[in-house]
């Protein structure tokens, strides 16, 4: 087995001349897969049929993301021998499916280290139906989502492999993430890209999954231009494209030549196979989704898809309240898995409004999903019978609210486990900061879609929804928002404006501000803005018991973001 940065004997040091069946073909493709984690046999299979689309296009090499074998992020997976093993296994079959064309593909592979982590995460070049080279990432990142050093040991050193006359510098993501001139302060003490150019490299690969979140297209972009002219060679990143978990990436593989020029460019949020000349540095630009609620929109129709597909989930249950944030939750779901696939439940209670029935009603009509209609009113005085002797003596509060609620959710529950659907859970990053939902109520389902959606965002979105086409009713757009628990109750009896709130939200949970720093750079109140710190850090233990949501942001809540629960807030 080839080593890390080596190529197999006689001489490991020297990168192995491609093979002549190479050198006749400079047409390099970047296979933009969307794979499944664990999924060996059904990723195997896309590498094969892309490799073999891009031989038959003339290509002699194919690039393919960042542990593409096995699909990425593995995490405590590649603890078990058998993960480890059936990625040198598949990777294998890969190369002897593919012998007419070289291929890059991301894997795991045992680790040969004194760390104690068992794998490791690589690259492979596979040609003439062998592994010729490997290479593993030397930067692993810690910070938000990313946690590789707890599953993987760090490569010691790198090396180059030809390609048509070229010395390809290999990298692994985050190994591109790390140079002095781009970032005000790095994270690591070396640079992988530079100690590989250093070395005689003359033209940067790089095998990506890089998650999406608002900017982050742009954000890697300006890096790679800055790679690219500072280095003065060409650059190529292929990107993994699909959900895995709460993670959603956007693909968008790019080319540049040495001037930090785009030649060539995969599709946004969707698989795609992309051709460019090594030589002539020309290639193909397909078409992108640009604009923020374009972008996130998209990002949550393919996490909720992803989601579902590899959850085994064909149908969803969303419960319609008539409200903004239930409407823009189905009406993604519905372009995710076709409106057939999506049931809206209306669940009126003792203070829901009738015009919050016409409109789920009405919503449901124009997305063409099933609509169902159940009342909560009996469950409701059943739960308040059972407990009256208990409560004898004090005064209705947010208990009876949070009955309502978890009535509901008892409901979508129910036809959940009934009809084996997927709930939905429909709220919006503003509620979920703060704590303004109830757990096992509204908060109950098996993905929150919308959650990493300030509310703010949520009406530009249904406004970008009906500019394409006005399936949510003008009236849901229009009517302050509302729980609808208790009479005439509104969300601004409880809570700030949302352009405040959701100002602070980004300045406490993304920007990590202090409550004197938001109020003097904003202009708020201060106590109003201590009132919404307090509340953000006394919500975090539901946060915790909150299904997974889909990222959009640069810190959404889950699991890259993890804060004590039982702590003292300074607000």
């Amino acid at each position: 087995m080839a080593r890390e940065g080596e190529t197999p004997k006689p001489d490991a040091r020297k990168p192995k001349p491609a093979s002549l069946l190479y050198t006749k073909h400079v047409k390099i493709a970047l296979g933009q897969i969307n794979p499944t984690v664990g999924d060996f046999s059904g990723n195997a299979a896309k590498h094969i049929d892309y490799a073999c689309r891009a031989q038959a296009n003339g290509a002699g090499l194919i690039l393919f993301p960042e542990l593409s074998v096995c699909g990425y992020p593995p995490r405590d997976l590649v603890e078990r021998s058998s993960f480890v093993a059936r990625n040198r296994e598949t990777a294998e079959l890969i190369a002897k499916q593919t012998s007419g064309i070289a291929v890059i593909c991301g894997l795991v592979t045992p680790a040969e280290s004194e760390t104690g982590k068992s794998a490791m995460n690589s690259a492979a070049l596979l040609q003439d139906g062998k592994i010729a080279f490997l290479q593993s990432k030397m930067l692993l990142p810690t910070y938000d989502v990313f946690d590789e050093m707890r599953n993987f040991a760090p490569a010691k050193s790198q090396g180059l492999f030809s390609f048509c006359g070229n010395q390809m510098a290999l990298t692994i993501c985050e190994d591109a993430w790390n140079d002095k001139l781009f970032w005000p302060k790095r994270l690591y003490t070396v640079d992988p890209i530079e100690t590989l150019i250093r070395a005689g490299g003359n033209f940067v690969l790089n095998i990506s999954s890089s998650p999406f979140w608002i900017g982050k297209r742009e954000l890697r972009r300006d890096m790679l231009t800055a790679i690219a002219r500072h280095h003065k060679v060409p650059v190529a990143l292929v990107n993994q494209v699909g959900g895995n978990d709460s993670l959603v990436f956007d693909g968008s593989s790019i080319v540049l030549n040495a001037e930090g020029n785009v030649i060539a460019q995969g599709s946004s949020f969707e698989e795609d196979l992309i051709y460019f000349d090594s030589k002539t540095l020309t290639g193909e630009v397909h078409d992108q989704i640009e604009g923020e609620e374009a972008s996130v929109y998209a990002a949550l129709v393919l996490g909720t898809r992803d989601y579902m597909r590899k959850c085994g989930f064909h149908q969803a249950i969303i419960g319609l309240s008539g409200g903004i944030d239930s409407a823009l939750t189905a009406v993604i779901a519905a372009d995710a898995v076709g409106s057939e696939n999506v049931i809206g439940v209306g669940m009126p209670g003792p203070y829901s409004s009738p015009g919050s029935i016409d409109d789920a009603r009405a919503l449901a009509t124009n997305l063409g999903i099933r609509f169902e209609l159940l009342s909560i009113n009996r469950a409701f005085d059943a739960y308040q019978q059972t407990l009256q002797e208990v409560f004898a003596g004090r005064k209705e509060d947010v208990t009876e609210e949070n009955i309502q609620s978890r009535a509901r959710g008892t409901l979508l529950m129910a036809l959940s486990n009934k009809l084996g659907a997927i709930v939905l859970s429909t709220g919006n990053k503003s509620e979920l900061g703060v704590g303004y939902c109830t757990l096992y109520g509204d908060m109950a389902g098996g993905l929150a879609v919308i959650s990493d959606v300030p509310k703010t965002l949520v009406y530009r979105l249904s406004h970008y929804v009906n500019s394409r086409s006005p399936v949510i009713p003008e009236t849901t757009l229009e009517k302050p928002p509302s729980a609808e628990l208790r009479p005439n109750q509104k969300d601004s009896d409880s809570l700030p404006p949302y352009e405040i709130l959701d100002a602070v939200l980004e300045d406490y949970v993304e920007v990590a501000q202090s409550a004197e720093q938001i109020a003097a750079d904003r202009g708020y109140d201060l106590e109003v803005v201590r009132r919404v710190v307090r509340m953000v850090d006394r919500a975090e233990y539901k946060r915790q018991q909150a299904a997974p949501g889909i990222k959009i942001s640069a810190k959404a809540f889950g699991y890259g973001r993890r804060f004590p629960i039982a702590a003292k807030s300074e607000a």
